[in-house]
């Protein structure tokens, strides 16, 4: 009965140390975050598309969280961006951290490759545009017409990849995906810049 009873305080205690350090600890850093200065909310298009890129599976393929240069400095040569903080993931419910680099990590994409149409093409037929890419492609975000309407968004696509005699068309998934790819931009300071005051500096007392 004792080593029942230890047995069970130990693995009470176990319990308590790891919701302590899992759970309470991280709440107790992390929850008066504020935005890093220079991010923007989401807007309902971008909020619409980042639903698609969870829907669509492309957090399990690609990260959001470019690591620091002395941590990771081929995140760095890869042209990803700074090291992410806390403050670049307060509008983001939940943060897409995302686990495994299949793809490159997209977070600062809005910023290396910011064409809308780039965007558009590559999610339509990737191999397109990076020969060799197994990115899978997403030809269903799409519709292929004979001829566009008025306020159709058209994909202008590299020769020999638009059906013949027709025109991609892109759906409003797609557009809005694009969208909240685009928003992916992390090129400001992770902190805010100092700034000089312009007040004169009292003098010095005089020595008596």
């Amino acid at each position: 009965m004792k080593s029942e009873t230890k047995l069970l305080g130990g693995a009470m205690v176990m319990l308590a140390l790891s919701v302590s350090a899992l759970v309470v600890l991280p709440y107790l850093e992390l929850h008066d975050v504020t935005p890093t200065p220079g991010l923007k909310p989401y807007t309902s298009a971008e909020l619409r598309g980042r639903q698609v890129y969870i829907s669509n599976g492309c957090v399990y393929c690609h990260t959001q969280q470019p690591r620091s240069k002395e941590f990771a400095p081929a995140d760095f040569a890869r042209g990803w961006g700074r090291a992410t903080v806390a403050g670049d993931y307060v509008y983001d419910t939940p943060p897409l951290l995302g686990d495994m680099r299949t793809g490159p990590d997209l977070m600062n994409v809005g910023v290396r490759q910011p064409s809308e149409q780039w965007n558009l093409g590559h999610l339509y037929e990737p191999r397109a545009y990076v020969p060799g890419s197994i990115m899978p492609a997403f030809p269903f975000l799409f519709e292929a017409k004979a001829k566009a309407e008025t306020d159709d968004m058209v994909v202008t696509l590299p020769p020999g990849y638009a059906p013949a005699g027709k025109v991609v068309v892109a759906r409003p998934e797609a557009v809005d995906l694009v969208k909240y790819l685009l928003s992916l931009n992390r090129s400001f300071p992770a902190i805010a810049p100092a700034t000089t005051s312009t007040e004169p500096i009292p003098p010095a007392p005089a020595k008596p």
